[in-house]
């Protein structure tokens, strides 16, 4: 009987592989190994809606009864401590010895932990998993003076609900804006506005260098690189993440900021893959090396790798996509807007927003607020084989959604 696949990671990556395979006709074995005990289960939701309300059966992809049907096999709790190239298996921290003929890396990122002074004290928290989103909940049952360090989507996401809860709410951000690495200028703007408007009290520009604790080693509030103390009785490290590589590096694969992969999802062992968070690929358009922390990139990579694997070879060049909803606020971003030279913001009826990044003239990302059919229309166009360019936009005062339209009807 022959080895089958192996997906290392129980994410939404991991599971969208063992699905597409079977959809795909693969017939030989599948199994999935995850550190958490919970089934594989969606992670956005965790600092939106699964922190309000709990339901886990909300955030899980699919029933026990999926994998039973689907014959994936499913090794959790484990861990896998090592990758053995040479005879194909990898070994768990229990002992066991799983052969693979496949092997599908997709073992996401971990929470950035700063070396900041008294960060593990007991009323630090931190938000990956349902277990980390359980216990923030448990924590915000009675008010609470709240400090966020991280100024990106999930402590934001994460202000936006506690603050609506009833929570004083402190977001320190050692940048000088909000989102910085992932909207422009005119985006990050827009939240600041909006999320004081609220309520929440911003700091931008000053990071925190400890954690100050009181008698009983809890933290009771943070010291900032500027001098000031800010009080607080709880605390959300949300700093970012970094990617999981450790077992590839130790099996000797390439890894810069990520596992490196080819434009097919594979290392340069050809019987290994990566996908998702930890994935260091060639952006489909630049061919620079690009890492994307976003479930759509990690679900395509899965879909591209299960192609592959089943004989019907592809490249991976799906356009990335993102969003975040913060309080009555959702941000879509089509497209990569990091390498924009020129940005062209625009205000439309009902709370609208759009921002136009542009790449030497040609549209390269468009980040919306609350405009849905404006954000369908980008991901149409930045996948039109010419481009879309600035002058063609600005003669139709940016109506991005009647020039997608126009477009396709001369195609």
């Amino acid at each position: 009987m022959s080895h089958g696949v192996v997906i290392i990671g129980t994410g939404q990556g991991g599971f969208q592989l063992g699905s597409s395979l079977r959809q795909e006709g693969y017939r030989l074995p599948i199994t999935m190994i995850g550190d958490e005990e919970a089934l594989p289960y969606q992670r956005p939701p965790l600092s939106k809606s699964y922190l309000k309300d709990g339901r886990a059966e909300l955030v899980q992809l699919r029933p026990a009864s999926f994998f039973e049907r689907s014959e994936i096999e499913l090794i959790a709790p484990e861990r896998v401590i090592g990758i053995n190239r040479s005879s194909q298996t990898v070994e768990t921290s229990t002992g066991r010895t799983v052969p693979y003929q496949d092997l599908i890396l997709a073992t996401g990122a971990r929470n950035f932990v700063p070396p900041i002074p008294a960060l593990d004290a007991g009323n630090v928290y931190s938000l990956k998993t349902t277990g980390d989103a359980d216990r923030l909940r448990d924590a915000l049952t009675v008010p609470r003076k709240v400090i966020v360090i991280g100024g990106g989507f999930i402590g934001l996401e994460f202000a936006a609900v506690a603050v609506a809860a009833g929570h004083h709410v402190t977001v320190v951000e050692a940048a000088s804006r909000l989102m910085a690495r992932a909207v422009s200028e005119a985006m990050s703007e827009t939240f600041r506005r909006y999320h004081e408007q609220i309520g929440t009290e911003l700091i931008l520009g000053a990071s925190v260098v400890e954690v100050e604790t009181g008698h009983n080693g809890l933290a009771r509030g943070v010291r900032l690189s500027d001098s000031r103390s800010i009080k607080g009785d709880m605390i959300l490290l949300a700093a970012g993440v970094r990617p999981n590589t450790e077992l590839a590096e130790t099996a000797g694969l390439q890894v810069n900021n990520g596992i490196v992969v080819d434009r097919a999802l594979m290392t340069a062992d050809a019987s290994i893959s990566a996908l998702g968070d930890c994935a260091a690929f060639p952006c489909p358009t630049s061919g620079t090396l690009i890492r994307l922390e976003s479930v759509q990139a990690a679900t395509d990579h899965a879909r591209t790798i299960a192609m592959r694997i089943t004989g019907k070879s592809m490249a991976y060049n799906a356009l990335p996509w993102f969003w975040s909803d913060q309080g009555s606020l959702k941000l879509q971003i089509a497209g990569l807007g990091q390498s924009a030279d020129d940005d062209v913001s625009v205000e439309r009826p009902g709370g609208r927003q759009l921002v136009f990044r542009f790449k030497m003239g040609k549209l390269v990302c468009l980040e919306t607020i609350n405009a849905a059919g404006e954000h369908m229309a980008a991901r149409q166009l930045l996948r039109h084989p010419n481009g879309v360019s600035l002058d063609a936009l600005a003669a139709r005062d940016f109506d991005i959604v009647g020039l997608a339209k126009a477009l396709k009807e001369t195609a």
